[in-house]
């Protein structure tokens, strides 16, 4: 049955990229053994049906160029529930570990003395590779996978290292990169990354309203202008694409 889940404790639960299926066990054993579940806003409806209705479910989602609570808020909200004797439940969309602050609400939990633990998740990349029935690493071709973020702060650049990311033999993803698409295309060219390379945008992945682009990294902001993007999207770029 795996750890306890203690009264007064908090578990950071990855809540996978949207289909309720995709959830391990694990995380749906602790969803349903929780007082108070705290969720992101990008958390599926199917996800959230899993927990029962005597669970308390708190809204602490943040989304880009919407009112949200900070993370701070968010902090606090996790301790206070644990201190009163609460099984708390985070629950994040995709893996708790890639791109989601998990270490500033593990640190406030120690930092008050509350026992706090992880639940892993599957990730959007895997789940939109599987979409694509691709692989993301590929012997000779594709041996190097980078995860990296196009979020920042508004009106300011985006401060990655491109050239470490043009690599021939590289499979880059690119989380919440949609509305940084032009940025995030015109730098890898610049960098030295052929325009030809594929390149794949998966919005929605795993729901039934999921929509791919595929096409070539140059030709990306002309394709995303044809179609109305309104969900979370992934960006996946490198010759591994090619080969799905």
């Amino acid at each position: 049955m795996g750890e306890e889940f203690e009264s007064g404790s908090v578990w950071l639960v990855g809540a996978g990229p949207g289909d309720p299926e995709l959830l391990t066990r694990k995380a749906e054993r602790l969803v349903r053994s929780a007082t108070v579940v705290f969720h992101d806003a990008l958390v599926s409806t199917g996800v959230l049906d899993l927990v029962p209705s005597h669970v308390r479910l708190e809204s602490v989602g943040k989304r880009a160029g919407r009112h949200s609570i900070d993370q701070a808020s968010i902090d606090k909200l996790l301790v206070q529930a644990a201190l009163t004797g609460e099984k708390v439940v985070r629950l994040k969309g995709g893996d708790p570990a890639i791109f989601a602050r998990s270490g500033e609400e593990v640190a406030a939990c120690r930092a008050a003395g509350i026992i706090v633990r992880i639940c892993p998740g599957i990730t959007a990349a895997s789940a939109a590779a599987a979409s694509l029935e691709m692989s993301l690493t590929l012997r000779g071709l594709a041996r190097k996978l980078v995860f990296v973020t196009a979020h920042s702060q508004a009106a300011e650049p985006l401060t990655l290292d491109w050239s470490s990311l043009t690599g021939p033999d590289t499979t880059l993803a690119v989380y919440m990169g949609k509305t940084a698409a032009d940025e995030v295309v015109r730098r890898l060219i610049v960098a030295g990354l052929p325009g030809t390379t594929p390149v794949a945008l998966v919005e929605n992945v795993s729901l039934p309203e999921e929509r791919q682009i595929l096409t070539r990294l140059s030709r990306l902001p002309l394709a995303m202008r044809t179609i109305t993007l309104s969900g979370p999207a992934i960006i996946l770029v490198g010759e591994a694409v090619g080969q799905g």
